[in-house]
C-alpha cells in the first residue's frame, strides 16, 4: 500500500490530533538527544570516548528497558498517569546525573545513575504511536500517520544527536543535556494531559505471555531489525563527532549529523510513496544491509582522507534511515498481539536503543584504538551482519495477519 501526501495532511489534522502531535514532537525530540547529549558532556568533563561511551550506554540501556516496562503499564492503565509518574522522575534523575558528573563521582557511580535516569525517561514513541489507531481508521489514512511517526522519529533521532553537539560547544558543556531534558518533561506532561490521550481506554489484550508482545516470532525478527539500526547509527555518531574533533573543528560534527536528516526525511516521503521492495519481509533485510554498505563507504572515505566523499557517502547512507524506521513501525501494526500496541513498540525503541548502546560504546574504543573512521568499519559490518540474519528469518513476517 501506498500514501500520498493528502493521506499525511489528513492524517496530522485528523479531529483531536493537534495538541498531541505538537507535544508529542516536544516530547519525541530529544529521544537521541539526551544520551548522545551526555556522551558529549562526559567526554568534555572526563577527556575521554570510551568513559563517556560507557556513561551513555548507560542511560541507553536504561531508555531501553524502560520502553517496554512503561509500554506494558500503558497498555494496562493508559497513558496520562504512567507518563506523568514518568516525567516527574526522569527530572529528579537527570538532575542527579549532572552533580555526579560534576563532582566527578566514580565511574560505576555515574553509570548507575545514568541506567537509572533513562529507565525513567518518558516512553514517548510507543505512546505516541499507539494513539493513531484512536485517531484514525486502518488504510491509508493510519499508515501516513505511522509513516509521520516513523520519519519525524528519524528526525529526531539524528538531528537531536546534532543539536547536542552543537550545545556541547556553549561555555558549559552540559547545556545539551539540560535542554533535552527539558524538553521532554514539558513534552511529556503536555501530552499526558491532553484530552485524546487522558481519554484513552486500554484495549483488550489477547496475549498470555510472560514475556508480552516480544513472545511473537515476527516481534522478534522486527526488534533485531532495530537492533541493526541502532547499531550502525551508534557507530555513526561517534564516527562523525570523532572525525571533526581530530580536523579541529568539533562544531562539525554536530553540522554533518543534521545534515543527515535532510537527506533522510527527502527520501523517506518519497520512499513511502513508491517503496522497494514492496513486500516487509524482504525489505528489512534489504535496507539494513544496505545501509551498513553505505556507511563501509564511509569508512573507506574517511581512510583515503577525503572529507568531501565521507559527507557523500553519510549523506547517500542517510536516506535509508527513514525507510527502516517506516518499515519498523509498519511491522509492528502486522505482527504485534491487540491491546499491546504500545508494549510492541517500546520493544522496537529497546531493540534500536540497546542497538545504538553498543554501537557508540563499541565505536568509542575503536576510535581510541585505531582512529576515528575505524567507527565506520565496526557499524557497516554491524549491519551486514544483521541484514543477513534479517534475511534467514524473513519468513516469520510474511503472511501474518494484521493486529487490526
Amino acid at each position: 500500500m501506498s500514501v500520498s501526501l493528502a493521506d499525511y495532511r489528513a492524517a496530522v489534522t485528523a479531529p483531536g490530533a493537534a495538541v498531541p502531535v505538537l507535544t508529542s514532537a516536544v516530547g519525541r525530540f530529544p529521544v537521541a538527544m539526551f544520551s548522545f547529549a551526555t556522551l558529549l558532556y562526559v567526554q568534555r568533563e572526563s577527556g575521554s570516548f570510551a568513559v563517556a561511551g560507557a556513561v551513555s550506554a548507560g542511560s541507553l540501556v536504561g531508555v531501553a528497558l524502560g520502553s517496554v516496562l512503561q509500554g506494558r503499564l500503558m497498555d494496562r492503565r493508559g497513558p496520562s498517569r504512567v507518563l506523568l509518574a514518568a516525567a516527574a522522575l526522569f527530572a529528579l534523575g537527570a538532575g542527579g546525573l549532572v552533580a555526579a558528573v560534576q563532582a566527578r563521582a566514580p565511574l560505576p557511580v555515574v553509570v548507575a545513575i545514568a541506567l537509572c535516569t533513562g529507565l525513567v525517561m518518558p516512553a514517548m514513541p510507543g505512546a505516541s504511536r499507539a494513539l493513531w489507531e484512536r485517531l484514525v481508521p486502518a488504510g491509508p489514512r493510519r499508515e501516513a500517520a505511522y509513516g509521520y511517526e516513523a520519519i519525524s522519529l528519524e528526525v529526531f533521532f539524528v538531528l537531536g544527536p546534532g543539536v547536542a553537539a552543537l550545545l556541547a560547544s556553549t561555555p558549559w558543556p552540559g547545556t545539551g543535556t539540560a535542554v533535552a531534558v527539558l524538553a521532554t518533561v514539558a513534552g511529556a506532561v503536555g501530552f499526558a494531559l491532553s484530552g485524546p490521550v487522558r481519554g484513552s481506554a486500554p484495549l483488550p489484550s489477547t496475549g498470555s505471555s510472560p514475556w508480552g508482545a516480544i513472545a511473537s516470532p515476527g516481534m522478534r525478527t522486527t526488534a533485531l531489525a532495530g537492533l541493526g539500526f541502532g547499531l550502525v547509527v551508534g557507530a555513526v555518531e561517534v564516527g562523525v563527532p570523532a572525525v571533526a574533533t581530530g580536523l579541529g573543528e568539533p562544531w562539525l560534527g554536530g553540522a554533518l549529523l543534521s545534515a543527515w536528516s535532510v537527506t533522510s526525511v527527502l527520501v523517506g516521503v518519497l520512499y513511502g510513496m513508491r517503496p522497494w521492495p514492496r513486500a516487509l519481509h524482504l525489505r528489512m533485510p534489504v535496507l539494513v544491509a544496505g545501509f551498513g554498505v553505505l556507511v563501509l563507504a564511509m569508512w573507506l572515505a574517511g581512510t583515503a582522507g577525503s572529507l568531501v566523499l565521507l559527507v557523500i557517502a553519510m549523506l547517500a547512507a542517510g536516506g535509508l534511515i527513514t525507510p527502516q524506521t517506516t518499515g519498523h513501525s509498519l511491522t509492528v501494526e502486522v505482527v504485534a498481539p491487540r491491546g499491546a500496541a504500545t508494549e510492541a513498540f517500546g520493544w522496537v525503541v529497546t531493540a534500536i536503543t540497546v542497538g545504538a548502546a553498543v554501537g557508540q560504546s563499541l565505536a568509542g574504543v575503536v576510535v581510541e584504538a585505531a582512529g576515528a573512521s575505524g567507527a565506520f568499519l565496526a557499524g557497516g559490518a554491524a549491519g551486514l551482519l544483521v541484514g543477513a540474519v534479517l534475511w534467514a528469518r524473513r519468513r516469520t513476517i510474511e503472511g501474518t495477519p494484521s493486529a487490526a
